[in-house]
């Protein structure tokens, strides 16, 4: 894929492939110990860090930005519901190092992801995001996502009730 410029560095996306899953999975549970963006505290061991990311390599949907031979991020997509009529529908994930941020790094992996996503033949990308991550939502609507409705309390972390706010790109 075509590089994209973080400041003066290049940030090139590629297709995740097994070598990554330590990356992904110190970024994964630095999202995990820190902020709301995953809604579980239960950080992801070794083991379980390549069998989420095996599932994802399995269909195609890993992809991970370098920057410099360092991944910096990386973005996923997988079912929305499990439930057969719901196959033509994913939902995005997307995460970047810590201390990146700001630099293009989640734009790049988004890009890529809805590319890969419509190339696959999926109908539509959903995105669940924490009502208060601002710059997620931001993000995403640079992209064309539509705000679609927020649900509020129905997750929990660090002792408080979080709403979650749904976002929907039609890619047909």
């Amino acid at each position: 894929m075509d590089p994209i410029y973080e400041r003066t560095r290049a940030v090139t996306v590629r297709p995740a492939h097994p070598g990554d899953a330590e990356s992904i999975r110190a970024i994964r549970n630095h999202a995990i110990e820190h902020s709301t963006a995953l809604w579980t505290q239960t950080p992801q061991s070794p083991t379980e860090g390549a069998a989420w990311l095996a599932t994802h390599l399995e269909r195609g949907s890993a992809f991970v930005a370098d920057v410099d031979g360092e991944v910096a991020g990386f973005a996923v997509y997988g079912p929305w519901r499990e439930l057969d009529g719901y196959r033509h529908t994913v939902e995005d994930s997307v995460y970047v190092r810590e201390g990146r941020h700001g630099l293009g790094i989640g734009f790049a992996l988004l890009a890529s992801l809805i590319t890969a996503a419509r190339d696959a033949g999926h109908h539509v990308v959903i995105a669940g995001i924490e009502a208060e991550n601002t710059s997620s939502i931001r993000l995403h609507e640079r992209f064309g996502f539509h705000h679609v409705g927020t649900v509020p309390e129905v997750g929990t972390k660090f002792g408080r009730w979080l709403d979650l706010t749904i976002m929907r790109l039609p890619l047909t």
